[in-house]
């Protein structure tokens, strides 16, 4: 018998509705005669209606309180789904993240899973019963709290404990039919990709595209997990994301990533070690450092500019202010007004010239390049946000319609 871990996305377990649809989903794939673990997230968007009510009480709620709280959003989606399967004749029962098994670092909003035991997961799976199993949650052994994940934990807790359980593939069930060469809601005539590599999956999950979190592809990758992103409303057969595929393209997709911010420090002294200094404290604070630029030196003093999250803004400006002082410099700035677009394919690493024609394309659209960033299947510019529709229809027009 084959086992298949199934995860459902909040817009898919939105209301009873939308559930007694995923719950289909599930019977269809169990009377195939596979063996289901299920793995849910909060109902559509109950999660951020916690985060709303908490900030409503509290200006600075400690992180410990915050993961007590958001981990109740799947809590109330695996019991709800478990009653109505049962109610249908299906014998299931549902998993918080400890239950199950999954143990985490201790660090509360943004833990990393350890290991998954899954031992009562096992035991259900053997008794031939569905198991769902809350995502986006764990247990810290030393300290014994409850932790989360980070948004998109789900996605890891999902293709995590594929890999545990050995399971044959993870489908990841979302309210798009696929991963597409680009946003589908900005870029009309972006195509869905029926296959695609780990490696770039990773680099559009962590270029913008929000369909998977770059943790499970990490995962997917490490374990060999056949991972397949599939419609939850319609019968598409969506993308998998697998190690190689049989025809690569050079260009597969166009991502884009609005929620960052330009940091620059200014003046700071231009000597050894100074920019472990200047990201060592980003780092232990747990600050998400993207691009990086050192400017030339001039007088013994350079500039380093650097991009993160947007919702990290007030964090990092405290560190930087910080560090000025510390290190003598002559100031910080943020810039929220910039945008990051990206081109991704394994098939670049054999082509030349796709960065001067991505660069020459910008440049014919008047759009100004604030930083770049390279990997061997990554091109990615920083750009201001007023021209990122603009750098986005552009290079897929020149990449993926022509």
């Amino acid at each position: 018998m084959n086992l298949i871990v199934q995860k459902f996305g909040g817009t898919s377990v939105e209301n009873p509705e939308t559930l007694k649809i995923v719950a289909q989903k599930i019977i269809d794939c169990k009377s195939k005669g596979n063996e289901v673990v299920v793995v849910v997230s909060a109902m559509g968007s109950s999660t951020d209606e916690l985060i709303n009510l908490a900030n409503e009480l509290s200006d600075t709620p400690s992180p410990r309180e915050m993961d007590m709280l958001l981990s109740a959003g799947e809590r109330i989606t695996m019991s709800l789904l478990a009653m109505h399967l049962n109610n249908l004749g299906y014998e299931s029962f549902s998993l918080t993240g400890s239950q199950a098994g999954i143990t985490t670092t201790s660090r509360h909003g943004m833990a990393e899973i350890e290991n998954i035991s899954g031992e009562r997961v096992k035991e259900g799976i053997n008794e031939g019963k569905i198991v769902i199993v809350a995502g986006f949650q764990g247990v810290n052994k030393e300290t014994k709290e409850i932790t989360t994940l980070g948004r998109g934990g789900s996605d890891a807790t999902a293709v995590a404990l594929a890999a545990a359980l050995g399971a044959e593939k993870c489908e990841i069930y979302t309210d798009v039919e696929g991963v597409f060469t680009a946003d589908p809601r900005i870029v009309t005539k972006a195509k869905l990709i029926e296959e695609i590599t780990y490696d770039e999956m990773l680099e559009m999950a962590s270029s913008g595209a929000r369909v998977l979190m770059a943790r499970s592809v990490e995962f997917g990758r490490r374990y060999n997990v056949p991972i397949i992103v599939k419609p939850t409303f319609s019968e598409g057969s969506g993308t998998i994301v697998k190690d190689k595929v049989m025809e690569q393209a050079i260009v597969s997709g166009v991502t884009h990533n609005d929620k960052e911010i330009k940091f620059t420090l200014f003046g700071v002294p231009d000597q050894p070690g100074i920019a472990g200094k200047v990201f060592g404290p980003l780092s232990e604070n747990g600050v998400i450092v993207d691009m990086i630029v050192q400017n030339v030196s001039k007088e013994s003093k350079t500039d380093i500019s650097f991009t993160a999250p947007l919702e990290q803004k007030s964090e990092v400006e405290n560190i930087l202010e910080k560090l000025s002082t510390e290190l003598e410099a002559e100031g910080a700035d943020s810039d929220p007004n910039i945008a990051r677009v990206s081109l991704i394919g394994a098939g670049m690493k054999a082509e030349s010239g796709i960065a001067s024609k991505m660069f020459s394309i910008l440049g014919e659209n008047k759009i100004n390049i604030a930083m770049i960033s390279t990997s061997p299947i990554r091109i990615s510019c920083v750009v201001n946000k007023d021209d990122m529709q603009k750098a986005i229809d552009s290079l897929h027009k020149e990449f993926i319609e022509a």
